[in-house]
């Protein structure tokens, strides 16, 4: 496939005009994360009339970004659709909504993702409401990222990274009160409402968010619609008592629910319906403590998924009647920390728990009658409980003005009962071998990271090497047809992961230019890695195995300040993988792909160009891949174009607005799922093709 102002994509060619348009760009690595950046620096509160188009590095192998900021492309509608903007990620996608993050070529419960610092594991065993798909990025105040293993404080695995999406504490120094509301509406249908405000005095506040999106099915490039309509809502509360500034009593509440349709899955998901709660207490100051923070969280996710409520069954499929399943899962968690200080010395020590229960329910049909019984008339049937108890330090000595060393260690203890009766085989219900065993592991992790900042020179520089033993998650353990061979099955036969990665890299912030680059190299050691075949019978198989592998790759930003009001923008990812034990390509690595924006500002208005370029993948294993993905074939490079441009009609308002894929390009991801056969999709996979040209506009208040 053919992009817009290149000669040729393959792989060869695309590094080298990347290469040159980088150099040529003078750019940068996501300007605009932070509304400071913005030049006219004599109201500094002001909203900054900028669209981000991409997230710089803000330290060491760590991101911090506003996920209420106008982006590009159109603004997210959950989690993954905004990670995919952060150099380094990118998605496996399904439909409109609800795709699943991969952080490096890392997929799951390697990526450890946390919404107020607690976990949202979704109930579908193929991941289609996966955490991401409850968090609405605008709801939340900051983003934080860690790339690669290198923190041990927030939770267990994390052998890609920990993404943690933050509402922070309110601070009323006298009665008073904020409100941030922003309406968008766009190409397909889009169109969505958020409101977010807080009342409060010195000794407490109360805050209340709500937000309500929808969209239509999308055209692509070709002008053809891709089946991807979705709608969600979420609302939450939070009660804060500060009897001193010392001192943080939080309760918070929230409820959420939506539905999607997706052209790459042979179900819909009808509900995704949200249960959350959470108690929050933050001392500062307590003795020789410099700060406690403890917190415990309830989530409860209730999801259903049918072939008959966004669509219509496919006669022609195994699944012509109507089918319908129900799924939930529960998760009570908590944390707790203690900060310490001395003279060259940061320790944060603590304990984290987690429970987490797993029940299903499906519908009936009776072929004989036509009767259907759908699944609410059932009971509940337990199949899964995982429990993990954790214990973690992570130490700062600041060797000196200049220098410093980070070092961590965790050990794990989780356990998993099996509760299943029965389990499928071939398409048939046989006794489950391992009905009513558990399983549990100790599990040590630890890293160390050495960060220099040159002496008279803006430029840090660091190395670190962490290791990770991570214990399978529900959908590695539950969901593969058949484990390891010689196993009864996946519960009795998978291994945990363990690996071991060093990172390397370096940052420069001067007046004019940022620049920064992250590398890696690993080692994984029984990754847990799915295949899929389609038996005699017509039947699809997935067996979940154990095997070695390696990884590499990194990512480069640089960020330039022409003159007063241009500024240029790049960023560069590439991941890497091979299976050690079969000599193949490690399945479902995302492509080489850069992005290069150029912004004009001026006074109170900006606009913006981005070019998102992407190489073709032939490095591929066929039929290999994760619980949600597999690979299909190799896929095409392109490229796409988009403009922006930003108004700040006042001190507290703001209009943003864009064009994506402006030249209507046909194009689709790497990982995308092929296009299902219910909506006319080939037989031989097809991956499902992003959004054709699309506009939006949205408005931004702050008061």
């Amino acid at each position: 496939m053919q992009a817009p102002f290149l000669l040729s994509l393959n792989t060869a060619a695309l590094r080298r005009q990347i290469a040159f348009a980088v150099l040529m760009s003078g750019a940068a690595s996501g300007y605009a994360a932070d509304a400071s950046t913005a030049n006219d620096t004599t109201e500094p509160l002001q909203l900054a009339p900028l669209v981000v188009t991409a997230v710089q590095q803000s330290s060491p192998l760590i991101i911090i970004a506003d996920p209420k900021d106008a982006r590009q492309p159109v603004p997210a509608s959950d989690a993954t659709d905004y990670l995919k903007t952060i150099p380094g990620f990118s998605a496996i996608r399904s439909g409109g909504s609800n795709g699943d993050p991969v952080l490096r070529g890392m997929f799951g419960s390697r990526l450890n993702l946390l919404a107020n610092d607690g976990q949202m594991p979704g109930a579908c065993p193929n991941r289609m409401d996966a955490p991401s798909s409850y968090i609405s990025p605008e709801t939340f105040d900051k983003l934080t990222v860690i790339k690669g293993p290198q923190s041990v404080i927030w939770g267990p695995g994390a052998s890609a990274g920990t993404v943690r999406f933050e509402r922070e504490a309110e601070q009323f120094d006298a009665p008073g009160s904020r409100l941030h509301a922003s309406l968008l509406t766009g190409s397909h249908g889009r169109f969505d409402k958020l409101i977010d405000g807080a009342v409060g005095n010195s000794d407490g506040y109360l805050r209340i968010v709500g937000n309500d999106a929808r969209s239509d099915d999308y055209a692509d490039g070709n002008g053809d619609t891709v089946p991807s309509r979705w709608r969600k809502w979420n609302g939450d509360v939070a009660l804060g008592l500060t009897p001193d500034s010392d001192t943080l009593l939080e309760l918070s509440a929230g409820k959420g629910d939506g539905e999607a349709r997706y052209a790459g899955r042979g179900m819909d998901g009808s509900q995704f319906a949200r249960e959350s709660l959470g108690l929050r207490f933050e001392k500062a100051n307590v003795g020789a403590i410099d700060k406690i923070e403890s917190r415990v969280y309830y989530n409860y996710a209730d999801h259903i998924m049918d072939n008959f409520s966004l669509r219509r069954p496919d006669p022609t499929s195994m699944m012509p009647m109507p089918m319908a399943s129900q799924v939930d899962r529960r998760t009570l968690g908590g944390r707790f920390a203690a900060t310490l200080y001395w003279t060259d010395l940061e320790l944060v020590t603590g304990i984290d728990v987690l429970r987490s229960e797993h029940r299903k329910r499906a519908s009936k049909y009776n072929m004989m009658t036509g009767e259907f019984s759908d699944a609410d008339q059932f009971a509940w049937d337990k199949d899964a409980v995982m429990h993990n108890y954790g214990l973690f330090g992570e130490l700062t000595w600041h060797h000196s003005e200049f220098a410093r060393v980070v070092t961590g260690a965790r050990l794990d203890r989780a356990t998993t009962k099996d509760f299943r009766d029965s389990i499928t085989r071939m398409g048939m219900s046989t006794p489950n071998p391992t009905a009513g065993q558990t399983r549990s592991d100790t599990l040590p992790s630890g890293f160390a990271r050495y960060e220099q900042d040159m002496t008279g020179s803006p430029v840090t520089v660091y190395a670190g090497i962490g290791h990770v033993q991570r214990f399978p998650d529900y959908w590695e353990l539950f969901s593969a047809g058949s484990g390891p061979a010689g196993a009864d099955n996946a519960f009795d036969g998978i291994r945990p992961e363990k690996t071991t990665q060093l990172d390397i890299g370096a940052q420069y912030k001067g007046p004019k230019l940022e620049a920064w680059a992250s590398g890696y190299v690993g080692q994984v050691r029984d990754y847990i890695l799915f295949s899929y075949a389609t038996n005699m019978m017509g039947t699809r198989t997935s067996q979940a195995d154990n095997i070695d592998a390696r990884i590499m790759g990194g990512e480069l930003g640089l960020a330039y300040e022409l003159n007063a009001h241009w500024t240029g923008d790049a960023t560069l990812a590439y991941a890497w993988g091979k299976n050690s034990s079969s000599g193949q390509a490690l399945a479902q690595m995302p492509p080489l792909e850069t992005r290069l924006g150029l912004t004009y500002q001026q006074a109170d208005w900006s606009a913006g160009l981005l070019w998102r370029l992407v190489a073709e993948q032939n490095r591929i294993d066929t039929g290999k891949g994760n619980v949600v993905g597999q690979d299909v074939g190799a896929s095409a490079g392109f490229g796409v174009l988009s403009l922006n441009g930003a108004y700040r009609l006042d001190e507290h308002m703001k209009v943003s607005i864009g064009v994506d894929n402006l030249l209507d390009k046909a194009y689709a991801e790497h990982l995308n799922l092929a296009g299902n056969s219910a909506f006319g999709y080939p037989a031989d996979p097809v991956a499902i093709n992003e959004p054709g040209r699309t506009l939006w506009a949205k408005i931004q208040f702050d008061f």
